[in-house]
């Protein structure tokens, strides 16, 4: 197939290119490079079968050609970025996926949106299922990310049901692994790279609020599957094993041999106090669950932190 895959350059987008190459498909990578890095494409150089296209998606998504799929995975995801790029991050929620769908439409293309466990919020339901509509706040700190993906897939159900354009919808929980970017905000690369520092792991409040993390490879099997698949309602992936911010803390400190200890800093406002996806529906729909275990993944993570920190 012939698969157009937005944010390409980022974390997830160029495991995706990756995955997709490896399939036989030719992708056509499309990405601003306000968050991505040419590092995380530059294997990719010499191969015929893939194609990048630097664009803001949210002026246009201009390909010539057939598209069989697109796979939107364009936006700034991190924490810093909420605070460095909100109205971008609110434009590519809204006029990027105009554009995605408009791109799927045109070309009679099936299009997976990249969604978000966030659209839950600070959430009153544990663990969190997609029937559960969340808990967020329209004008908190991270409203301008968890709002972008609340619109976002409310525009695509409604392409989906008004124009008939063939859609998926992933909501996707913490996920990590090699290519993260080293800063960028969120918990395991703010540990790891203070851990191979020997410095102190920042910890924000009591360290008992809860994450629950899925290793990249296991993650894009169950984006995989359901793109395929027939289902049109959001479906949650994510690994349900679920520990405390503190214990997570100690697992790093653990791995990598550190020194470092845990400084405790305030908690940030709006911030999810707990974390775990319900994969009911992934399960029954998509027979998909994680199969990498958390320290395995974690030992390929801090390998790859490590080199790139040198």
């Amino acid at each position: 197939m012939r698969i157009v895959v937005t944010g390409a350059a980022g974390f997830l987008g160029s495991h995706l290119v990756d995955r997709l190459l490896g399939q036989g498909h030719e992708v056509i990578g499309v990405d601003s490079m306000i968050t991505g890095a040419a590092e995380n494409l530059q294997h990719l150089k010499d191969n015929t079968n893939f194609h990048f296209i630097q664009a803001d998606v949210t002026k246009y998504i201009a390909v010539s050609g057939p598209v069989h799929r697109v796979y939107h995975f364009a936006s700034p995801a991190s924490p810093k970025d909420f605070h460095r790029f909100p109205v971008h991050i609110l434009k590519v929620g809204a006029l990027g996926t105009l554009n995605a769908l408009g791109l799927s439409k045109a070309k009679n293309a099936r299009l997976l949106l990249s969604s978000t466990s966030e659209v839950y919020g600070d959430p009153e339901v544990h663990p969190q299922a997609e029937g559960y509509w969340g808990h967020v706040n329209p004008i908190g700190e991270r409203s301008m990310y968890d709002e972008a993906k609340r619109f976002a897939e409310a525009l695509t159900m409604s392409y989906h049901n008004q124009n008939h354009v063939d859609t998926r919808i992933v909501r996707i929980f913490n996920t990590y692994g090699p290519r993260m970017r080293l800063n960028d905000g969120r918990v395991l690369p703010n540990f790891v790279r203070a851990a191979l520092n020997h410095e102190p792991i920042p910890i924000h409040g009591d360290g008992s609020q809860t994450r629950s993390f899925c290793y990249v490879d296991d993650l894009l099997e169950g984006i995989n599957r359901l793109m395929e698949s027939n289902v049109t309602e959001p479906v949650n992936i994510g690994n349900p094993e679920e520990l405390t911010i503190l214990e997570f803390a100690q697992e790093i400190i653990e791995l990598t041999k550190s020194k470092s200890t845990v400084e405790r800093k305030p908690l940030p406002k709006d911030d999810p106090v707990r974390r775990r996806p319900d994969i009911t529906r992934a399960k029954t729909l998509l027979n998909w669950e994680p199969q990498v275990h958390r320290r395995e993944g974690l030992i390929r993570t801090i390998e790859d932190f490590r080199a790139r920190m040198k």
